[in-house]
């Protein structure tokens, strides 16, 4: 059972992964604080463990900044979650699913056919897609029964616009592709075809971030930050 410092600071990484801080902008407990409904301290150790994230800095009589990351940053993080990632998918492969592992891949699947079976993307579907991609990607790697492959994938993932949890949703061909991946992917490791599951992972991933490349100025316009 996660602890309160715990919970305040999952909140808080999913501001600022989802844009909710701008990069560059202050943050300060008491706002937080009260936007939250917790004291301070909690806070003050959400910020804390942030910091040592690397997700924020911090700046004597300044207090803390959002990180500002460069493109660069970014896509060296998709070059890390390719291989880690791709390394879970042959991992998978070669230990085997266990029933539910394989319940909850397939319940992905078909719940992504179900939201992008209508032709179109729903604005209210954003959501469970996102879940959808994070609840697949984190059974694959649960599946390596590897520590250190997952601690330092979610390191990968906590960078902005580098995560699991951000899915442009505004191009409903290149979603379904992607999610035609996931397919691919499943079947390759359910399959027991390692070398096969990894490489479909490493493109999966790396696609992710030529699609982000190609669309990074137009997203840091809108949360107002230059690029670097």
């Amino acid at each position: 059972m996660q602890t309160l410092s715990q919970n305040v600071t999952d909140t808080l990484r999913g501001w600022i992964l989802h844009g909710r801080f701008k990069p560059g902008e202050r943050i300060e407990e008491i706002p937080i604080s009260l936007a939250i409904g917790v004291s301070r301290t909690p806070v003050r150790a959400a910020l804390a463990t942030l910091a040592s994230e690397g997700l924020i800095d911090h700046q004597p009589k300044r207090g803390y900044l959002v990180k500002v990351f460069a493109l660069g940053d970014i896509l060296a993080a998709y070059e890390v979650r390719s291989v880690l990632e791709g390394l879970a998918c042959r991992a998978a492969a070669q230990h085997g699913l266990d029933d539910s592992q394989i319940v909850t891949l397939r319940s992905c699947l078909v719940e992504g056919d179900r939201l992008l079976g209508k032709g179109h993307l729903d604005p209210d579907d954003h959501a469970p897609y996102q879940k959808v991609n994070v609840d697949l990607h984190n059974t694959v790697i649960a599946a390596a029964r590897n520590p250190w492959l997952g601690r330092f994938a979610e390191q990968a993932h906590n960078i902005p616009y580098a995560s699991d949890r951000i899915v442009l949703w505004e191009d409903h061909a290149l979603i379904l592709r992607s999610h035609g991946d996931h397919h691919r992917i499943v079947d390759a490791i359910i399959e027991r075809d390692a070398a096969r599951a990894e490489s479909l992972m490493r493109e999966h991933v790396y696609y992710a971030g030529v699609i982000l490349k190609n669309n990074f100025e137009r997203l840091l316009a809108q949360h107002g930050q230059a690029a670097e």
